[in-house]
């Protein structure tokens, strides 16, 4: 299939299927009260296609909105696994088409005060301490993350599987006493919905490396999930509602 360009998007032509999918995130962003008046927005940029359909969400939605708000990318890269130099041009040209002040900053993906350890949780630690050290030296309150709907329901059965504890991811989360906010604008899309934009539409998506991509225990529930939706099609809707989620305060 032809791919078609993302700045078909930019420019006004719209499919309805993908009009569905901006105003489902915007929908999202005002039950939960993620994005206000003059905030300025730092989206956690991995270079995968759900970073990347966020990306476009936020920047298409803000055009036709009565509220400004300042968008700005941060894409980590890991000195160990390190981004193609074709595709740091690529993701740089696209985030500045969709307005983003876009930056790339070198880390180690495994720093020394892991001792020789790793794990998806250290990894997800130092995506954050990166983050987060960014946000207080640019005095940023609030980070986008393009965890979706499927995200949700696999955290909440690893949780309640095999940590006997029903919790998940928010919509929102606050950090150091409220002082940044993690928001999830898509906690309510299928991530069948982003895959059909990454292949629709030529994203400059970069796989990130990671080296239990197919074996940890996420990529291993969701078949099981699969399963489940084929019992009842809103299985997953089920899930993200029997949680009680608070907005941004």
């Amino acid at each position: 299939m032809n791919t078609l360009s993302y700045r078909t998007l930019i420019d006004g032509d719209i499919p309805p299927w993908v009009m569905r999918f901006i105003k489902h995130t915007g929908k999202a962003i005002n039950t939960y009260s993620m994005i206000r008046e003059h905030d300025t927005v730092l989206l956690s940029a991995s270079g995968g296609k759900d970073s990347l359909a966020l990306a476009l969400a936020l920047s298409i939605r803000r055009t036709w909105l009565p509220i400004k708000y300042e968008l700005k990318a941060l894409m980590i890269n890991w000195i160990e696994h390190p981004i193609p130099e074709a595709f740091r041009e690529k993701l740089t040209t696209f985030f500045t088409d969709l307005g983003y002040d876009f930056s790339i900053v070198d880390e180690h993906q495994y720093p020394a005060s892991f001792n020789g350890e790793f794990n998806c949780y250290l990894c997800s630690r130092n995506r954050r301490r990166v983050l987060f050290n960014y946000c207080e030296e640019h005095n940023i309150e609030l980070v986008a993350m393009g965890h979706h709907l499927d995200d949700l329901v696999e955290t909440s059965l690893m949780n309640l599987c095999f940590r006997a504890d029903f919790s998940t991811m928010q919509p929102v989360q606050p950090f150091f006493d409220g002082k940044i906010h993690i928001i999830r604008p898509m906690i309510e899309i299928h991530e069948a919905v982003t895959r059909r934009l990454a292949d629709a539409y030529d994203l400059p998506v970069v796989k990130p490396v990671c080296p239990y991509d197919q074996t940890n225990i996420r990529a291993r529930l969701k078949p099981i999930i699969g399963d489940l939706c084929r019992l009842d099609k809103l299985s997953r809707e089920h899930i993200y509602h029997a949680h009680q989620f608070t907005g941004r305060l």
